[in-house]
């Protein structure tokens, strides 16, 4: 075992030699935990919630897309209700968390407005993100609140749903917002320097890990379990929160939250805390998704001009181009793009239902509106969500 956990722990001077992650990434996700945002249960820390919020507002200047999901909002609600002990009753942990997202979001709100940046609430849930259709909405508000420089602050709706107070944790939430907006890097703050090889409140020789594989066995191996009786989660949760990250080429930053500015200095390309890299380049992974689907819904069949636009140019599929519409399925499915002798050429995901791409079929988006009724993306399959399968 010794052995292995030489080949993980890597020294500062060749974590420091490793190309900057989160230095070069545009998108960003920051997770931050209970313990931090709570101050060990004693109530929102306004000031650490105003340190993060300026060097949010700071990166979001600087022309960064920056999303926080934060956990806390059962612990506030637990303080406000003057409970000591977090409860074990569903109906109770739902109360706590409806009582203590209003400090939670607040906070957050006038921090932010302070620095000049606006922010907004986002609750969600792991059932919002199966869902194809809600996973879209999901994804073209949070992109389009990045657009405008806002910075989506999320939780998981714990008041409404009770697996995911049983058994949800935030460092899988932030896990999968990454893999949502295809984001560059997941940040998660927590009260821990980073990984250790062992416990280091137990084995105080325990060796620090500055960079690894994501999604190296060992790592789980390595890591305990919860650390904080406000939090849920431990160091097991962000090993599998960076494993589940990189399966969309996000890598992870664990990094203790208190650090001096740290956000600030990880941008700069400072290294600090443990860096669990992506093995799988962020587009080839959300392409390798697509083409690896088995069965597909339906498919559209395109002229020869679309085709040469999706092939040979890198386009997008407008609804114009499409002469034919099979099968039924719904936004968000992985569908089949045919050529008028019937072979497969690309593959992504729908904009649009059968029953509304039959409706749109060769016309312009000029006509959206009147033909359904709203008027929504220009585009049957964005390029960004598409795959091509022969060129």
């Amino acid at each position: 075992m010794s052995e292995l956990v030489d080949d993980l722990v890597t020294d500062a001077e060749v974590a420091r030699s490793l190309p900057s992650v989160v230095g070069a990434a545009r998108r960003i996700v920051v997770k931050v935990g209970s313990s931090l945002v709570t101050n060990e249960g004693r109530g929102l820390d306004e000031q650490a919630i105003g340190h993060w919020s300026q060097q949010l507002a700071a990166l979001v200047k600087q022309g960064r897309e920056l999303i926080m999901v934060s956990s806390g909002a059962v612990a506030e609600g637990m303080k406000r209700l003057g409970w000591r002990t977090r409860p074990k009753e569903i109906h109770e942990l739902q109360a706590a968390a409806a009582v203590g997202q209003m400090g939670l979001v607040q906070m957050y709100e006038t921090k932010l407005r302070e620095c000049g940046v606006g922010s907004a609430q986002v609750l969600l849930t792991h059932a919002d993100l199966a869902d194809r259709e809600r996973y879209l909405n999901a994804r073209s508000t949070l992109l389009t609140l990045l657009q405008l420089g806002v910075v989506p602050v999320i939780n998981e709706n714990d008041t409404v749903v009770n697996d995911e107070i049983k058994f949800g944790d935030n460092d899988t939430l932030g896990a999968l917002v990454a893999n949502l907006v295809d984001a560059d890097v997941l940040i998660i703050l927590t009260d821990q320097k980073g990984l250790f090889t062992a416990d280091p409140r137990k084995q105080p020789d325990a060796r620090f890990v500055h960079a690894a594989r994501a999604g190296d066995p060992q790592l789980e191996t390595m890591a305990g379990g919860a650390g904080s009786g406000i939090g849920k989660g431990g160091m097991i949760t962000k090993i599998l929160a960076a494993k589940r990250a990189a399966g969309s080429g996000a890598s992870t930053v664990i990094a203790w939250g208190r650090e001096p500015q740290v956000l600030q200095r990880l941008c700069d390309g400072e290294a600090i805390g443990t860096c669990l890299v992506a093995q799988t380049a962020k587009q080839q992974a959300r392409k390798q998704w697509m083409a690896d689907h088995l069965q597909l819904r339906g498919s559209v069949v395109v002229d020869d001009g679309a085709v040469d636009k999706i092939v040979g140019e890198g386009k997008s599929l407008l609804p114009i181009g499409m002469t034919e519409v099979s099968g039924e399925f719904s936004r968000g499915d992985v569908i089949a793009i045919r050529d008028l002798r019937g072979q497969e050429v690309a593959r992504g995901l729908a904009n649009y239902a059968s029953s509304e791409a039959r409706l749109i079929c060769r016309r312009s988006s000029q006509d959206f509106e009147r033909l359904l009724g709203y008027a929504a993306e220009p585009e049957m399959i964005h390029r960004d969500n598409l795959v091509l399968i022969r060129g």
